[in-house]
């Protein structure tokens, strides 16, 4: 499949302005301020669409991802240019806390914790590209054409894994004074 750059940041932008993001923001950082930062600059090289404001004060990036069709996956970008080798949004460092990944014909949008992902990511996804294979695009902008590649894993799956990083094993100390309270917790 062959997208053009400017087509395709035409309709980034222009679903950037549509009013169901108000509704995703206010449901998951009820109160937050957001600002769009969809103007070129360093910020949207690292990952930023939109910064949010939450009533406590933190700070919250976000990467915004829109499909328009709906597969029942998560498309997981890992080279923005093949050719160059240049790492996708799976795996590159980024600035964003978030990705808001949306589906617009499914009405959903899927936050993905930036840290868990590429976490997960990084332990997953060579056994991702095998099981699920690897999807290709042709990108062209003026002169220049390149290939991003990316992995369509589904949701389920992303979520499990992200899901399984933030649980971290360890050899428990031999010298690590015990206590016993008597009750044993249920997690154990």
């Amino acid at each position: 499949m062959e997208h053009n750059f400017r087509d395709s940041l035409k309709f980034s932008h222009a679903t950037s302005d549509l009013a169901f993001w108000d509704d995703v923001y206010e449901q998951a950082f009820p109160g937050a301020v957001v600002i769009d930062h969809r103007q070129s600059g360093d910020h949207q090289l690292a990952g930023i669409d939109r910064s949010l404001t939450l009533p406590s004060s933190k700070q919250i990036t976000i990467d915004e991802k829109v499909r328009r069709t709906k597969y029942g996956d998560i498309l997981l970008e890992y080279f923005s240019d093949y050719t160059r080798r240049a790492p996708g949004w799976v795996c590159k460092p980024l600035l964003a806390d978030y990705i808001a990944y949306a589906i617009l014909p499914l009405g959903r949008c899927y936050f993905l914790p930036v840290q868990q992902l590429q976490q997960a990511w990084k332990t997953r996804g060579f056994a991702w590209m095998e099981k699920f294979g690897e999807r290709r695009s042709e990108n062209r902008s003026n002169d220049r054409v390149w290939t991003t590649v990316s992995v369509p894993v589904p949701v389920d799956e992303v979520f499990q894994a992200m899901g399984q990083s933030l649980r971290i094993s360890f050899a428990p100390p031999d010298d690590a004074p015990l206590l016993n309270t008597g009750t044993q917790n249920a997690t154990d």
